[in-house]
């Protein structure tokens, strides 16, 4: 069976974890914390980042420094995992739902201004399959109408938009370093804090609502709650994990966009027939390899080869189901205008193996099998 994802161990994953544990230090905060969050920062040119338990904790710290309230809302496509909505309904916003682009299943950007009200708060674009939105657009609707961008690149660490790291574009970005993400410590996410503003706040939510940094430099003689905030950074054995991936970043991506392209490359003829979809890379975006899908004509046809790759010992899956359509998205969101590509492409759309090292003769393998499949 090749399965769909096989998280990486790459370099110094065990050294550093006992490394860690030798070092009496488990809790957060610790050596590996920092290292982490300075390979962030000087590698994608962040203000602070911040690490965090998981991607989905990013996006919550997002939403408390950005002061999300009851009566907001916030633009998102809903085609996303469910955490994206998650953390500003927490903050009980609502949720503004926006039709996506049927070639690269991002947000439409054209369609992002016609959604904007006095309570929008801000635009929530999300860089789905390492492929960035069109930020150029985004950013310029949300300084016309004084907004925030918080990115979820969740799926987007070591991508860029015309040479820019994504996460590093609008005033916050959030990463995962989930099992089946590129870089992984099993569990785990950052924030990233681009708009200097927010450094100060942010610090204090990351610190469960206390002014422990300011008190830490000597900037106050008192240790004590000063705002909400809450426990989101993981353990110091999950980033040293992290740590010796992210050393080998490089090496990581490189990998994933060689196994991308080969597929590319053995699906082109069947895209070619129009039999197939395959994933479309617009100007000036550079990917990080982070997945490769395709999209069969419809919904029956989609589940049909699903099961008929299965049967072969290939595990390939769906994604995600449109958030507007769940009990949750109609509690907590609406959908603005008409939903013309969002439900219908993410019924199309198959997810094909693809993780560091996966064997050429796998692709190879499994291109055939599709091939089969339609011919």
């Amino acid at each position: 069976m090749i399965p769909y994802n096989r998280p990486a161990v790459v370099g110094n994953e065990k050294g550093y974890i006992r490394v860690a544990m030798e070092n009496r230090k488990l809790s957060a905060g610790g050596r590996f914390t920092e290292r982490c969050e300075q390979w962030l920062e000087e590698r994608f040119g962040c203000n602070i980042a911040f690490m965090a338990s998981s991607c989905t904790d990013g996006l919550e710290m997002a939403a408390l420094i950005a002061g999300i309230q009851p009566g907001d809302e916030v633009i998102m496509p809903s085609f996303t995992f469910v955490s994206t909505a998650n953390a500003f309904a927490l903050r009980g916003a609502k949720i503004v739902f926006v039709d996506i682009r049927s070639d690269t299943m991002n947000i439409n950007e054209n369609l992002i201004e016609e959604a904007v009200t006095d309570r929008t708060r801000a635009i929530v674009p999300i860089h789905y399959a390492g492929i960035s939105c069109e930020m150029d657009k985004i950013k310029e609707i949300a300084e016309k109408n004084q907004l925030l961008v918080i990115e979820d690149a969740a799926q987007a660490v070591m991508s860029t938009y015309y040479g820019q790291p994504l996460g590093t574009i609008g005033d916050m970005g959030a990463y995962s370093f989930h099992e089946t993400m590129n870089f992984t410590s099993g569990e785990g996410g950052a924030l990233l804090v681009n708009n200097y503003r927010f450094i100060e706040r942010a610090e204090i939510v990351s610190e469960k609502g206390t002014n422990r940094k300011a008190f830490s430099l000597g900037q106050t003689d008192q240790n004590t709650w000063v705002e909400l905030g809450s426990s989101f950074l993981p353990s110091e054995l999950n980033c040293a994990f992290l740590f010796a991936q992210l050393e080998q970043a490089d090496q990581i991506t490189s990998n994933r966009l060689a196994s991308w392209q080969r597929y590319d490359d053995k699906l082109a003829p069947l895209a070619e027939l129009g039999l197939i979809e395959v994933p479309h890379v617009p100007e000036g975006c550079i990917h990080n390899g982070h997945l490769y899908y395709i999209k069969a004509k419809h919904n029956d046809e989609r589940n049909s080869l699903i099961q008929y790759l299965r049967s072969k010992g290939i595990m390939a899956a769906f994604h995600y189901i449109p958030l507007h359509s769940s009990p949750a998205g109609k509690r907590f969101g609406r959908f603005h205008g008409e939903d013309r590509f969002t439900t219908i492409e993410s019924e199309r759309l198959i997810r094909l193996p693809l993780f560091y090292d996966i064997q050429k003769s796998s692709i190879d393998y499994i291109a055939k099998q599709i091939k089969n499949f339609y011919t």
